[in-house]
């Protein structure tokens, strides 16, 4: 069955048997998908299902009952992981008691692997007949491509957020996969209408001046990694005459490395801090400097030329002849071709980046390039007729019907 017809099929069940499903959630982008989900969820089986699992403040809000803070899990990377494994050892254990206590129709995982997968596998074990479901399919296309035939054994079904990764898992012999369209998508219209005239008063940029939104990344070690190099990056383009207004978003886990970490940078930036005031920066900002991540999604559906940049920890730097994408940009990956400039390591500097960012910030060849493929990347990221969260709970829905019982 074609991947459009899986998902359109799906019917809801008359029965009136409450569904149990056990979600986890282990960052702030899951719990955002997690949310949506289960919002969707919701309004399909009709106040029908029982959520437990682990999530942040957004799934709670939606039913959803938490082992412990999301926050336990918040890490990314071997270096990372490494001083807080007994605690994360102690919480997926926890975790994998919990999902089997329950007896779920269905558990569904969501995004952050390190701590979802262990949960899964362990799970599989003990209630090997329970449909586990991967919702955002780990970048197997990118790194570490033997994962996807692993996941066949503890994972039934996966929901793809990129239009490739359906062939991806079928070429690699990974579980079945759909793609049901990126969630961002379904913010495109609200983009496209917000509003950005009360940030531009309140940034006060002179005639001619140029913005430049600064992304350091999601992740306190991501932060910690990227803010010297984007800082001297300010610096370098201060040195070629060019003074731009620096807008930096940021969010209340993050607030205090950035902090300390600007004080060191030549110019003060406007810190924001709302989702909207982030897309107003967004549409205002003649480019953007991003680690790479989600973000450069969202900033290509708001049309924003950007430079991406990233540095990884030393483990996974050693490890990178495991990588096998052609570029760390999401936005690029989408397209298929590398449209967005990417600079990795000891690449990530401030005179490097300044180089790519100086022509984005008038009117050149570079800028209209960006800006011809920016245009592009919406109709890469639709499903036609269907939202991504209706996909993905039709899907849901659909396998936790037919685990019933198991």
């Amino acid at each position: 069955m074609a991947k459009d017809d899986y998902i359109r099929t799906v019917t809801i069940s008359s029965s009136k048997k409450e569904l149990r499903l056990f979600l986890v959630a282990g960052e702030h982008s899951g719990d955002a998908l997690g949310a949506k989900l289960m919002q969707r969820l919701n309004e399909e089986a009709r106040g029908r299902i029982r959520y437990l699992g682990v999530g942040g403040e957004l799934m709670q809000q939606h039913g959803l009952i938490s082992q412990f803070p999301m926050s336990d899990l918040a890490v990314m990377g071997p270096l990372s992981i490494l001083p807080r494994l007994p605690r994360l050892i102690n919480r997926v254990n926890r975790t994998v008691e919990a999902a089997v206590t329950a007896e779920p129709d269905a558990l569904v995982v969501i995004d952050s692997q390190e701590f979802s997968h262990a949960v899964a596998k362990r799970f599989r074990r003990r209630r090997p007949k329970t449909p586990i479901i991967q919702y955002v399919s780990p970048s197997v296309w990118a790194w570490r491509s033997g994962r996807a035939r692993k996941m066949r054994r503890y994972i039934d079904h996966v929901l793809g957020l990129l239009p490739f990764e359906p062939e991806t898992h079928e070429r690699l012999g990974g579980p079945p996969c759909s793609y049901v369209g990126h969630p961002l998508i379904e913010k495109l219209d609200w983009i496209r209408a917000l509003d950005p005239t009360p940030l531009v008063d309140r940034l006060g940029a002179q005639p001619g001046q140029p913005v430049l939104v600064v992304l350091p990344g999601s992740r306190r070690s991501e932060v910690s990694k990227m803010m010297a190099p984007f800082g001297d990056t300010i610096a370098a383009l201060r040195a070629r005459g060019v003074s731009p207004v620096v807008v930096v978003p940021v969010v209340d886990h993050l607030r205090d490395v950035v902090a300390s970490a600007v004080a060191s940078w030549p110019a003060e930036p406007h810190f924001i801090e709302t989702e909207d005031d982030k897309f107003r920066a967004f549409k205002i900002a003649d480019a953007a400097l991003a680690a790479s991540g989600t973000v450069t999604l969202e900033l290509a559906l708001a049309g924003t030329p950007m430079v991406v940049a990233y540095k990884l920890d030393a483990v996974a730097w050693n490890l990178r002849f495991l990588m096998t994408a052609p570029s760390i940009v999401l936005a690029n990956l989408v397209l298929g071709e590398n449209a967005f400039p990417e600079f990795l390591q000891h690449a990530a500097n401030g005179d490097t980046l300044a180089d790519a960012i100086l022509p984005l910030l008038s009117e050149t060849p570079a800028r209209r390039a960006q800006l011809d493929a920016l245009a592009r990347i919406p109709g890469k990221l639709l499903l036609d007729g269907i939202t991504p969260s209706e996909a993905a709970a039709r899907i849901v829905l659909r396998l936790a019907e037919q685990g019933q019982g198991a």
